[in-house]
């Protein structure tokens, strides 16, 4: 539970998961439960997806049917609280920001890892965006199980076997 161990519940992360059929199409998962005066995933938004509110600290809610899944918000968020999540086919697509060295490499496996860091899966890389535009924040995709789209929060590199 989030208040009492910093990771956030079942039932607090699929609260922020729109349905799976939504997700045919890529739109962004907000993981900002707390209320704080933050703001720059909606005021990045190009379409207006993600709203506020008049008190900067409201968390941030997201017009699903708006979300163009364009993923500008993950870069934007300075508490790389944000992925972009679709289903294809048997498999979980996520566009996720890392900020770990070292960077993963296209076509890598790597340990899809849970939000308390217990590996789950593997985790294939699909790409790797790192633009100055992103500041030092990569945008990793990466595919998994589709098993896994409430539980995969991010990647960590393979140890050799």
């Amino acid at each position: 539970m989030l208040n009492k161990d910093g990771v956030a519940g079942s039932e607090q992360i699929a609260s922020v998961f729109p349905d799976r059929e939504t997700l045919i199409k890529p739109k962004a998962i907000l993981e900002c439960f707390e209320e704080i005066p933050c703001n720059p995933c909606s005021t990045s938004c190009p379409v207006n997806a993600i709203e506020i509110g008049e008190n900067i600290n409201d968390k941030p809610h997201l017009h699903v049917d708006v979300c163009t899944g364009c993923g500008i918000c993950i870069f934007s968020c300075p508490g790389l609280a944000i992925m972009v999540a679709q289903i294809r086919g048997d498999q979980a697509v996520f566009r996720v920001p890392y900020e770990m060295l070292p960077l993963p490499v296209k076509g890598d496996i790597w340990y899809g890892i849970d939000r308390s860091g217990e590996v789950l899966c593997d985790a294939l890389i699909e790409n790797v965006s790192f633009t100055k535009r992103q500041d030092k924040t990569a945008i990793l995709t990466v595919s998994v199980d589709a098993s896994y789209l409430h539980t995969f929060s991010t990647v960590r590199v393979k140890e050799h076997e």
